[in-house]
């Protein structure tokens, strides 16, 4: 009598299976884990960054050890910056905007596993290379040659491209750039008009694109934003969102209507924008506040913080001892303000938002314009010093403050005939533009189509300058002199 099995054929191979299964498990256990961490995810991988990128992220496919990875993180060229983590995800904060017009490269390579042994060689990442790139360099401005005169000109200072924006029936009065650079919001008067006050404004597009591998719009394409046919379009600014425009504006019959209006900077193809006025009080000189929510007004004895609303009849803020707002640091924290004394001279102050009132500079001239540098505490100031009172003649001359201890640096010291200087600090905080116009001397027959100052002076032609700001000692600082661009042309301005 023979025994009969009870285990089918199934049951024989899923019995071999398992064997065969646990002895693999086995061998991985006595082996260890040799599954090698990487980098799942890298937030710049060949994107193109700007001076309002300040942090990357790198994702990892395990935790790891943080100090291995800081460590072993390689930046080329090199940018200073401070690490965070937040589980499997390490941040890359940026103490400064990267230069413009860089490649950079991103290795990591040794990093260990965090669980990793210490002599466990096997247990590091997989190497990592990423990369990824600045915007280029570009400059705008008025040209002043006899081919582009009047008319708003891009030039690639990394490329060494020009392109003329505008054409020949449109004087340029001023300009705004839009954050992402692709389109410029300008006001223009007609070539054969001279009236300074007939200024529409338009956008024209950059032919420039944000984003790599991005499809750029064809530039000089031009849209109307605001017409002068009920109201003079005086003076604009366009928040640092890019969403908001503020325009003041005056009534061509009634003289008492004045005062600001705001609109919306981007609406839908076909559609036009409606301005809205701004009830509040008549006000001069205006800037937008760095959270695009408000604007700044000279007003009255004071400066006024208006809501961008249409009540905008009660300030959010009044500092009744300063006439004008010169300029916000980028998180609005800091501002330049004027004080006009009584003994007319004037005075630049450094205001907090903790109600911190400092006095930096105080001038016999004026206080043409500051800007903050993204970069340091430091504070670049265009200023001018009365060098005759008779015939009140004023200098114009550079200079660096630094926001620490308020202490000086003179920069450049320009001609005295140079009194209508304008001057730009570039989105990463390393050079200066500025420009030198040269006055019309021969106004007997004035040209319909002439360039014109702020001030209604007439320009025969101007240069262009910059000037490096590279971090330099008090004894070099002499050293440092500005390079003439071969570029005809005022009002310069910096490309974010």
């Amino acid at each position: 009598m023979t025994t009969k099995s009870f285990l089918q054929p199934l049951d024989r191979i899923a019995i071999a299976f398992m064997l065969l299964l646990s002895v693999l498990i086995g061998l991985l256990i006595l082996q260890g884990d040799v599954v090698a961490a990487r980098v799942r995810d890298f937030s710049w991988q060949n994107q193109q960054i700007g001076a309002e990128d300040i942090s990357f992220t790198l994702t990892f496919s395990r935790p790891m050890d943080a100090k291995s990875v800081e460590d072993n993180l390689k930046i080329d060229p090199p940018l200073a910056g401070k690490v965070s983590w937040s589980g499997r995800r390490m941040v890359y904060t940026l103490l400064t905007p990267a230069p413009y017009g860089t490649n950079y490269k991103v290795e990591l390579q040794g990093a260990k596993d965090k669980f990793a042994p210490p002599e466990d060689k096997k247990r590091v990442i997989q190497p990592f290379l990423g990369q990824f790139t600045t915007r280029d360099r570009v400059i705008l401005y008025i040209g002043a040659d006899q081919e582009d005169k009047g008319r708003l000109v891009l030039y690639n200072l990394t490329q060494e491209q020009k392109t003329v924006l505008t054409p020949k029936e449109l004087v340029v009065m001023d300009f705004k750039a839009y954050p992402d650079g692709e389109k410029i919001l300008f006001s223009a008067r007609a070539s054969n008009n001279q009236d300074l006050l007939s200024a529409k404004v338009y956008t024209v597009t950059t032919g420039i694109s944000a984003k790599v591998g991005a499809s750029a719009t064809t530039a000089g394409l031009i849209e109307l934003v605001l017409d002068n046919k009920d109201y003079q379009n005086l003076k604009f600014d366009l928040s640092p969102d890019g969403q908001t425009i503020v325009v003041q504006r005056g009534n061509r019959k009634n003289p008492s209507d004045f005062g600001l209006w705001f609109m919306p900077a981007n609406v839908p193809s076909g559609e036009k924008p409606q301005p809205q006025r701004l009830q509040s009080q008549p006000g001069g000189d205006f800037l937008i506040t760095p959270d695009s929510k408000a604007v700044a007004i000279a007003q009255g004895q004071g400066a006024a913080i208006l809501p961008l609303q249409k009540d905008a009849s009660k300030p959010l803020d009044f500092l009744p001892q300063f006439g004008l707002v010169q300029s916000f640091s980028k998180d609005g924290s800091q501002a330049a303000m004027v004080k006009f004394n009584t003994d007319f001279t004037k005075e630049l102050f450094l205001v907090t938002n903790q109600g911190t009132q400092q006095p930096l500079v105080k001038t016999t001239g004026s206080i043409l314009s500051c800007q903050f540098d993204p970069a340091s505490p430091t504070l670049y100031c265009l200023l001018t010093q009365l060098v005759s009172q008779a015939q009140y003649i004023e200098q114009p001359y550079l200079v660096a403050i630094d926001l620490k201890n308020q202490q000086q640096k003179p920069l450049l010291v320009l001609p005295v005939e140079q009194r209508n200087v304008q001057m730009s600090l570039s989105p990463d905080g390393l050079a200066l533009l500025f420009d030198q116009v040269v006055p019309e001397t021969n106004t007997s027959k004035p040209s319909a189509n002439n360039l014109k100052t702020d001030e209604g002076e007439a320009i025969a032609t101007s240069s262009l300058w910059l000037m490096p700001l590279l971090p330099i000692s008090d004894a070099a600082i002499s050293t440092i002199k500005p390079e003439k661009l071969p570029l005809i042309g005022f009002h310069p301005r910096w490309l974010p």
